[in-house]
């Protein structure tokens, strides 16, 4: 039987981008075999199980142990099977002294690609400190470790994670438009296997 090809990864990040460089991503994480590990849609509103709480608590700890990041609470949602979220990523140098600027300090560093940072070279295992990839894995650990003491649930994350790289105000409002509506149109959401 031939292994070879048995640990070979596609990425589906954007080839060049660097991932720490500062601006707003929006992520989406779906469980393990898109598997309803987080609540219930009702009317239209999402009503959270324990292990939904924990994810919704654990994304908003997030900003206590990443000075990096920004997270705002109505720019995230929390969906039976998956989550979405805007990560915005700041500048260093802003949180060299632990004070992070608001969000609107942060909006104006939307990426552009024509001034788009390129990544530095690095192994096809190594993320960079500090980046979207380091935050997500960060993320979805924490998750998993309070899951396995407080619920012992194990394996809940699909592996990897989708982004798009918000570009301008328009797509945040898109997507800020989006993510609030949400719970809403579950019912003909990609990802609800019941439909």
């Amino acid at each position: 039987m031939n292994h070879t090809n048995n640990h070979h990864r596609r990425s589906i990040r954007l080839k060049g981008f660097d991932y720490a460089s500062p601006g707003a991503y929006f992520i989406t994480l779906i469980t393990y075999r898109h598997a309803c590990l987080f609540g219930e849609i009702r009317d239209g509103e999402m009503e959270l199980s324990t292990l939904g709480l924990i994810v919704k608590e654990e994304w908003m700890r997030s900003i206590e142990i990443r000075k990096e990041i920004r997270l705002e609470e109505d720019e995230f949602v929390i969906m039976p099977n998956h989550i979405h979220g805007i990560v915005w990523l700041v500048e260093r140098n802003n949180v060299a002294d632990g004070i992070c600027p608001d969000i609107e300090g942060v909006k104006n560093v939307l990426p552009d690609f024509k001034g788009a940072r390129r990544a530095p070279q690095q192994s096809a295992f190594h993320r960079s400190p500090r980046s979207l990839g380091s935050f997500i894995a960060g993320y979805k650990a924490s998750v998993t470790s309070r899951a396995r003491k407080e619920l012992n649930i194990e394996g809940i994350w699909q592996r990897n994670y989708y982004e798009h790289i918000l570009r301008n105000e328009k797509e945040h409002e898109r997507i800020y438009a989006y993510i609030e509506s949400n719970p809403v149109h579950w019912a003909k959401d990609e990802e609800n296997i019941k439909k």
